[in-house]
């Protein structure tokens, strides 16, 4: 079995074609689609426990649900003309304090499904002049252009998908 990548060691050299924008827009747009696919081939019983200190299936749904405000105030930034993106929370602190494993998974579900809906309206309003803004990633601190930020989060949400996809194994 492939072992993945933590994510904060994680290296984007990938730089996308400008072109590409309109795919990597139906990439996010898809990802609420394929977390609810999880959860319906997912036992119910497993989807909160955790594996040791790693989060369970809910956390996951919860913590790609928290950072939706992240990836939506950093498109703000592009727009606003800011030298530097917003930081992340490299402790996510807000995952842990949310408590997702005691909410409802139609709640977390359907609260992605809205904010990435908001997150992928604002990417679709863009003009290709907005679109080919550049800000510094301040973890990475590399330039990064709107369409690279659609494939950092498309990453993000994948590299999730693939723990969720190993937890249903291991647990269910």
């Amino acid at each position: 079995m492939f072992d993945l990548t933590k994510w904060f060691e994680r290296e984007f050299p990938y730089e996308p074609p400008q072109e590409l924008f309109p795919t990597l827009v139906e990439r996010l747009r898809g990802a609420p689609v394929r977390v609810e696919e999880h959860c319906a081939t997912t036992p119910p019983a497993i989807l909160t426990i955790r594996d040791g200190e790693d989060w369970s299936f809910q956390e996951h749904i919860g913590h790609l649900w928290d950072l939706e405000s992240l990836w939506l105030g950093r498109i703000e930034d592009f727009l606003a003309g800011e030298a530097v993106l917003r930081a992340a929370d490299l402790t996510n602190a807000k995952t842990y304090e949310a408590e997702h494993n005691s909410r409802k998974l139609v709640e977390l579900t359907d609260g992605f499904r809205q904010s990435r809906s908001e997150l992928v309206d604002r990417l679709e309003k863009m003009s290709p002049e907005e679109a080919a803004s550049t800000s510094l990633h301040p973890r990475l601190q590399q330039p990064m252009r709107v369409i690279d930020l659609c494939f950092f989060v498309a990453e993000h949400d994948d590299h999730h998908l693939a723990i969720m996809t190993r937890l249903r194994s291991k647990l269910g």
